[in-house]
């Protein structure tokens, strides 16, 4: 409820005062020749006549100046206006993401943790889902379903495709789903751990491509590269651990970005993955214009009508019924 002239519950002090005045002023008297109906009137209990009327009249004032303040019901509807980002998640599954330096997880463990908290924190942008290794497929086209998008990115793992690293072919898959969107921006979220070594497209090439159709490319390099642990399953002692080594090419994908006027960032453990999202997420915001319609119902009657009747019946039992002399 709302009321559209607030200021007059300022008089609301004025009852106070009111209250004040009436109880000091002095009882009117009036001679008697006998004090014997005085003194038989006293044996019975006074009815409160004069408290009755002033709640009364507190009562349809306070209503009356509820009703000036006219209350009104307020009905609002929003219209919004939505420009919306296109985004594909493109995601390196190849062997090396099972390197254990994310302690106590490997890479891909942390890397599809921090998609789904990327993706948690969109509202109305179609994101879509790329997984490459030696090939690249299309996990998930763009869709606003979120939902299935975190079961699709649950069910990822290495060894889906056959191992290799494709990154050129990651970019122009990504690329297919993009290049008919109408969005007011379309981007790659690009997340590697190695060297593009598989593939028949140059990633320069595809970055080129993403660029012909408007599409920025952010690039994420997953890792600390160099030797690290990676586990290996052994026929007689089980799981067990060697020392790998994993190289990353920066170099490959800071040129992706520049091309693509994307940004190039380095994730060397789970904290800074984390921030590498949130960075792209604070970049890249979904345009929302809010229109706003409002309607009011007048409720003032309410309150008008038994202010009114009371008052009325206020000035009648004062003139009547609980008539004083004089």
């Amino acid at each position: 409820m709302h009321f559209h002239s607030p200021e007059y519950f300022w008089f609301l002090v004025l009852i106070p005062v009111f209250i004040f005045l009436s109880k000091k002023r002095k009882p009117s008297v009036i001679r008697f020749s006998s004090l014997a109906p005085v003194r038989s009137a006293s044996k019975k209990k006074p009815f409160p006549a004069g408290m009755m009327l002033h709640t009364l009249r507190i009562i349809s004032l306070i209503l009356l100046i509820t009703a000036f303040a006219r209350p009104q019901e307020v009905d609002v509807e929003r219209e919004f206006e939505t420009k919306g980002v296109d985004i594909v998640l493109a995601l390196d599954i190849s062997g090396s993401m099972l390197a254990e330096d994310f302690k106590p997880e490997n890479r891909i463990s942390v890397a599809k943790t921090e998609a789904k908290k990327f993706i948690t924190g969109r509202q109305n942008d179609r994101i879509g889902l790329v997984v490459f290794a030696k090939q690249s497929y299309t996990q998930c086209p763009l869709t606003l379903d979120y939902r299935i998008l975190d079961a699709l990115i649950d069910g990822i793992e290495v060894g889906l495709i056959k191992d290799g690293t494709a990154i050129g072919l990651g970019i122009a898959t990504a690329v297919n789903r993009l290049r008919e969107s109408n969005a007011k921006s379309k981007i790659i979220i690009l997340l590697t751990d190695g060297e593009n070594n598989a593939g028949n497209i140059d990633p320069v090439t595809a970055a080129e491509l993403a660029k012909s159709f408007g599409i920025r490319i952010y690039t994420i390099g997953i890792g600390r590269g160099g030797l690290v642990p990676f586990p290996i399953e052994d026929p007689i002692f089980g799981k067990r651990y060697v020392q790998a080594e994993v190289k990353i090419d920066e170099k490959i994908l800071k040129r992706i970005a520049d091309i693509t006027d994307g940004i190039f960032f380095q994730a060397k453990d789970a904290s800074s993955l984390a921030k590498v999202y949130q960075k792209i997420d604070s970049l890249e915001r979904t345009e929302v214009k809010v229109k706003e319609y409002s309607s009011f119902r007048e409720l003032y009657h309410w309150v008008l009508i038994p202010g009114f009747f009371l008052l009325l019946f206020e000035v009648l039992l004062g003139n009547s019924l609980f008539l004083k002399i004089p």
